[in-house]
């Protein structure tokens, strides 16, 4: 609706000057005198010295032209603020995948008793009843009674615990990897609120600027020192400044609501945060990271332990071609006597000699070890080019913060001269100007793909949930918003 109105009353600006001609013509040399004075007047008001650049909220408040209505939800209460480690936290309270995670470790510390427990006793009750057919045999109830229980080797039971203890630390590697992942979708999330926090800042300083050129050449068009070519670029230009704006807020709002996604209900609608997108981490050497990474990546812990598990049921399985022993102890009581018994039930491997399970087992260690062999090779791949990319990136910071941005700037001021003085027209000064949005919108690409870089790194490295770093990327140097 804004921009309808904006483009509606750009159309009646312009028709309005292609009137004017005639009107002055029609008035003759009436108006020539008050002409003059307009032209004398505007020319002194040329001929002032440009302030110097405001950044921000001073170059709003200076600028001439009302506010779209748009603008109006960036001055609204912006809600209590959170910085990075209190979002970690509220992540890590109150995501149901980190439930999900405990609930998965519990049932593994539970499988552990599980192997470590006895088997249990098997008790027989019979009742029957004995009738003699021989004169002076005895009649009465027969009942019987025997109790089974079955012998568990040692060699098996800490077999079974031992696996039960490889899946236990399976499990706690899945809870930390998860943790890992969703501290990186947090952060991720979190610098890319305060990348589209800046790209709006910067789009709300083009379009100061932009009120600002656009009303200079009104006045050059009306006082006849610029044709009105110049008044309709810089109104396309203003319109296309205030359209970047109003795109730039939604953005904003948008990642707002993926970010509150990741953290979960605990936050309200309407926050802001606190950091700075350039806040750039220092990453160890790579040989550094790449043992770190080896040695306590959560995915490796979890292959690694799924391969001794593996291994574990190898022997375990040999273990189950053992005969199984059972002791049984029996009492038969009738009317005139007792037969009590004891001894020992075997089960004799003869046909089944589990070379079925033993193989599938074996099969499956063979399996887990080519996966933990695979995956170790992809992390690693992985490993050095996000490690690349942050050079890459770090790179293209340094080289637009020092040299490209600044440059960029120094060219707007001369622009800015010229197009003052007369030396040069409206589409200098607005290629200026154009070219250093483009430079100010790449350094903050590039300083949110840094932080990817260094978010790819730690999530490689499982870091521990609520650390901003991981461990050696201590964040170094604040780089100016530009």
């Amino acid at each position: 609706m804004t921009t309808t109105k904006l483009t509606l009353i750009a159309s009646l600006s312009l028709m309005a000057l292609a009137a004017a001609p005639a009107q002055a013509g029609a008035q003759g040399g009436t108006s020539a005198k008050a002409t003059d004075g307009a032209t004398s007047a505007a020319r002194a008001l040329l001929s002032k010295p440009a302030a110097a650049p405001m950044p921000g909220a001073a170059i709003l408040a200076a600028a001439a032209v009302p506010k779209p209505a748009s603008a109006s939800s960036a001055d609204a209460p912006a809600g209590p603020a959170y910085s990075l480690p209190h979002l970690l936290d509220l992540a890590q309270s109150t995501n149901k995948g980190v439930a999900a995670a405990e609930a998965n470790v519990d049932a593994a510390s539970a499988a552990i008793s599980s192997a470590r427990a006895y088997p249990n006793p098997q008790v027989e009750v019979m009742y029957g009843r004995l009738s003699g057919k021989q004169p002076g045999v005895s009649s009465g109830n027969a009942p019987s009674y025997a109790v089974v229980q079955k012998l568990d080797y040692p060699h098996q039971r800490g077999l079974r615990e031992a696996m039960a203890t490889r899946g236990l630390e399976s499990s706690q590697a899945v809870r930390r990897g998860f943790r890992a992942d969703l501290a990186a979708r947090v952060k991720t999330a979190y610098f890319d609120v305060l990348r589209r926090e800046s790209e709006l800042h910067a789009a709300e300083e083009d379009l100061a600027m932009m009120r600002q050129i656009h009303s200079r050449a009104r006045l050059r068009v009306e006082v006849g020192e610029a044709p009105r070519y110049e008044l309709i670029k810089a109104e396309t230009e203003l319109l296309a400044s205030q359209k970047s704006q109003q795109t730039a807020e939604l953005r904003v709002n948008q990642v707002k609501a993926a970010l509150r996604q990741q953290v979960g209900g605990a936050m309200p609608g309407q926050y802001s945060l606190a950091g700075a997108l350039g806040q750039s981490p220092d990453v160890p050497p790579l040989p550094v990271l790449r043992d770190t990474m080896t040695a306590g990546n959560a995915e490796l812990v979890q292959r690694r332990m799924e391969l001794e598990r593996a291994q574990l049921g190898v022997d375990y399985q040999k273990s189950l071609r053992w005969p199984e022993v059972a002791v049984r102890a029996a009492t038969d009581r009738q009317p005139d006597n007792n037969v009590s018994q004891i001894g020992l039930i075997l089960t004799i491997p003869l046909w089944d000699r589990r070379s079925g399970p033993v193989g599938e087992a074996t099969a499956q260690a063979t399996q887990a070890r080519s996966a933990l062999e695979a995956r170790e090779f992809e992390l690693t791949q992985e490993l050095e080019s996000a490690y690349r990319q942050y050079e890459i990136n770090q790179a293209q910071v340094t080289a637009l913060e020092s040299g490209i941005v600044r440059e960029a700037e120094s060219a707007l001021g001369v622009a800015e001269s010229a197009y003052r003085f007369g030396e040069r027209g409206i589409l200098d000064y607005l290629d200026a100007q154009r070219v250093l949005r483009g430079a100010r919108n790449e350094l903050i690409a590039a300083q949110y793909d840094l932080q990817l870089a260094a978010i790819q790194i730690e999530k490689l490295m499982s870091t521990a949930p609520g650390a901003t770093a991981a461990p050696g990327l201590q964040p170094t140097s604040n780089i100016e918003q530009k």
